[in-house]
């Protein structure tokens, strides 16, 4: 009995399925996608930025050549002038009035409906105090015809004690306009000269003959847009900007194309860009300052005329000559 109870639970035992185990789930390696190396981003004017874009600044220099021709154009069509043009430059009256209370522009007014001329009154100012001493009146109507009208607005007489009258004749003023146009030309054509004897190459002497003229053109555009007068004093200003532009665009084109050995092209615009850049913003921090501390309408008139070239100046320097520059040097394997 017990023997085959033993042998009954051998048999349960050895017929009792086996506990199966979990099978192992393999897990195949993915596939990792490899990033491939990214080109690093290359650094604003840098030199391999400025080596991949410079060709393009070219393209803005010249844009800007373009945009600021085309705008005295269109200014010369609407007023048959280049530049507005004060009383010293197309004759006319001035009229200095000793009194400091008067409404400029109610003043302005009155004078335009009985004059029918354009009238343009200022101030001028006591320099150290700021208080306003007298007003200018400047037309291009007939002296008496002004004074008379002035008198009527002022309700007294006008005479040496209280006012100033000055005449210049349209006749005197256009020769003398022309002539100073003459003498800008004048200018211009010797300093193109004396930068190709000093060069003695074609590219790099036009380069700075460009910037030049983009200059003094675009200084003249800007002064167009701002409706800014421009008298005698003007045009001495803007025959000052010949020798302010030419500064940087000659120190520009020496360290590049005349001193080979002080390293590759980029690292040689970029010293000059740093001697450059100091000239050019130091003059536009003394112009700025002089023009704000200024009371004298005619110091003013320079020192904008001034400020609007030299930013030009900064432009087609760097933009512009430096590219035609690099452009040349990589031809010539400079």
């Amino acid at each position: 009995m017990d023997e085959d109870t033993g042998q009954g639970t051998a048999e349960k035992a050895e017929n009792k399925p086996a506990e199966e185990k979990p099978a192992e789930i393999k897990h195949e390696p993915k596939h990792e996608k490899k990033e491939e190396p990214k080109e690093p981003r290359k650094k604003f004017f840098s030199s391999e930025w400025y080596d991949k874009h410079y060709k393009k600044l070219l393209i803005i220099a010249i844009l800007l050549f373009v945009v600021s021709i085309g705008y005295i154009i269109i200014f010369y069509a609407q007023n048959g002038d280049i530049m507005h043009k004060d009383v010293t430059l197309t004759g006319g009256t001035t009229i200095t009035v000793y009194k400091s209370d008067l409404n400029m522009p109610e003043l302005e007014s009155f004078l335009k409906n009985k004059l029918g001329e354009d009238v343009i009154v200022r101030k001028l100012e006591d320099f150290t105090t700021r208080r306003t001493v007298a007003l200018v009146v400047e037309t291009r109507a007939d002296a008496n015809v002004t004074k008379t009208a002035l008198e009527e607005y002022l309700k007294y007489k006008l005479d040496d004690t209280n006012s100033s009258i000055e005449i210049s004749g349209a006749t005197l003023a256009k020769s003398f306009y022309n002539q100073l146009l003459i003498a800008m030309v004048i200018a211009f054509a010797f300093m193109a000269i004396v930068v190709f004897i000093v060069f003695r190459t074609f590219i790099p002497s036009i380069a700075v003959i460009f910037a030049g003229a983009t200059d003094i053109i675009g200084a003249l555009a800007l002064v167009d847009l701002l409706g800014f007068r421009v008298s005698t004093a003007g045009i001495a200003a803007f025959l000052m900007l010949i020798g302010y532009s030419v500064d940087t665009d000659t120190m520009l084109t020496v360290k590049t194309i005349k001193r080979k050995g002080e390293g590759p092209v980029n690292s040689r615009i970029k010293s000059a860009f740093k001697t450059g850049l100091v000239m050019t913003l130091a003059a536009l921090a003394a112009v700025w300052i002089a023009y704000f501390i200024s009371t004298a309408p005619v110091l003013k008139e320079i020192f904008l005329i001034l400020g609007c070239g030299l930013f030009m100046d900064l432009l087609t320097t760097w933009i512009g000559n430096a590219a035609i520059l690099k452009w040349y040097c990589e031809k010539k394997k400079i």
